[in-house]
């Protein structure tokens, strides 16, 4: 818990995972490597991969999804079959499990497991249901890891945390400056608590749109049946909205004029879970700059050492590649509140 020095594998995903899981299933995670939460997070990144135009021609021509399988260049197929019964794991598996736990009457409390017998979906048939509540839960979990990673946006959440521990590292004056308004607020003696405000999202997420009807926008013609995807890469540098925007200023966001990015979408496609992304977010970033210092690791000389940012590549969600950094307890005072608190957290678990 108080290791000084780690590696940002596991950042993006761990801190978000488990209470994504215990809020959609009322399932508590046993690590990374749950096979629940490793199935669910395996379909993730095949459905990014397979979203991505340019990794499956048929993306470009739909045509060629009439291509008998026995014909050269079809290994696409059988790729796509392999992830569909990959993806029909991942969605049943915690599916049945929370089921059973409803039925045994030993269910914690969760959005499927009370969705099971609500009278909101008492009205339709038992396999419909079940389908439904299925792809209900696996969204949930995308969208609140590609928040944190993250389709739709969950996953952005992860992601969310590790851009945030880059920035932390590459920016500490804006750490302690936002450390400084924490502790002008609650002190040293506890976490932060939700309070008003909402966080900047710092990992964008986009996925197709579909125009229902002709349109016309900006003289652009646009027919009925066109995939529109939105450049957010684009809106987050426009200068007319955030001055000097390759700059990384939080204070920009404090000036009502200045627009919140449209990091979950917009229009009938827009995250149908922002408020909780967006609260989960708060509270881990909060909770992250109350207790811990972000910094760069320092060399044999006692120089510091520039993290190499990168991006990972070929994925509608290009996730940061890990680096090592440090991470430290801001005091002795911090490192028992971490300790005490986790203790607590694991009395309560037993």
């Amino acid at each position: 818990m108080v290791d000084r020095r780690r590696a940002t594998n596991g950042l993006n995903t761990s801190a978000m995972a488990s209470g994504i899981f215990q809020s959609t299933y009322g399932y508590q995670l046993q690590g990374l490597d749950d096979p629940f939460f490793k199935s669910a997070q395996e379909a993730l990144e095949n459905l990014c991969s397979a979203q991505m135009y340019t990794n499956f021609w048929v993306n470009i021509f739909p045509a060629l999804s009439y291509v008998p399988d026995w014909f050269p260049g079809t290994g696409w197929k059988r790729t796509a079959r392999k992830w569909r019964e990959q993806k029909d794991k991942a969605l049943n598996s915690t599916f049945q499990w929370t089921k059973e736990q409803v039925a045994a009457g030993s269910a914690k409390p969760s959005i499927v497991g009370a969705l099971l017998n609500h009278h909101l979906t008492s009205k339709w048939a038992q396999d419909d249901r079940e389908y439904r509540l299925k792809e209900l839960g696996i969204n949930l979990f995308a969208e609140f890891l590609i928040s944190t990673w993250p389709p739709g946006a969950t996953e952005t959440s992860g992601h969310t945390l590790l851009g945030f521990a880059t920035a932390m590292v590459l920016n500490p004056e804006i750490q302690a400056k936002a450390q400084n308004e924490i502790d002008d607020v609650i002190g040293y003696l506890r976490l932060p608590k939700m309070a008003p405000g909402t966080p900047n999202r710092l990992f964008l997420v986009a996925i197709p749109h579909v125009c229902y009807e002709d349109d016309v926008y900006r003289d652009y013609d646009i027919p009925k049946g066109t995939v529109l995807i939105g450049n957010l890469w684009a809106m987050s540098r426009d200068e007319a909205s955030y001055k000097d925007a390759d700059i990384f200023d939080p204070d920009r966001f404090l000036d009502p004029k200045v627009p919140l990015f449209p990091a979950f979408g917009w229009g009938r496609r827009k995250c149908p879970g922002s408020y909780y992304g967006q609260d989960s977010i708060f509270m881990a970033i909060a909770s992250l700059l109350a207790t811990f210092t972000f910094k760069k690791k320092l060399d044999s000389n006692g120089h510091e050492i520039l993290p190499k940012v990168e991006y990972g590549s070929n994925s509608l969600n290009l996730g940061l590649k890990p680096f090592e950094f440090v991470l430290a307890p801001r005091s002795e005072k911090h490192e028992q509140l971490i300790l005490d608190l986790s203790s607590n957290l694991a009395s309560a678990r037993n």
